[in-house]
């Protein structure tokens, strides 16, 4: 069964949002680190963010399927094998790599 590389691209906050709607500062996600990679097949990986999750699931759930993404994002992406997604938090907002890749690699 093929399996989805998910790595942490970028950790952002948009400041001008925090700054007018939240209470407290804010700093980027604690729940990653940029270059953080998981490896799956269709299950939520050990320790990664159910709400993130929920955002790229549908992605990683496509790949899998042996779906892409050049009929609905014609020469969107350079490979048909990855994508760039992320989650859906507006002051914070995490940035992933996700690639189908071969299904001898391990679970993370």
């Amino acid at each position: 069964m093929p399996k989805c590389r998910i790595t942490v691209l970028k950790r952002t906050v948009n400041p001008d949002v925090a700054h007018e709607f939240c209470q407290e500062e804010v700093t980027p996600c604690e729940n990653f680190k940029e270059g953080q990679e998981f490896v799956t097949g269709y299950a939520k990986p050990p320790k990664f963010c159910d709400w993130a999750w929920n955002d790229i699931h549908k992605y990683v759930t496509v790949m899998l399927a042996d779906g892409n993404f050049q009929t609905f994002f014609k020469d969107w992406m350079k490979d048909d094998k990855t994508m760039i997604a992320c989650c859906t938090d507006g002051v914070r907002p995490v940035v992933f790599k996700l690639e189908k890749i071969d299904d001898s690699v391990e679970d993370s």
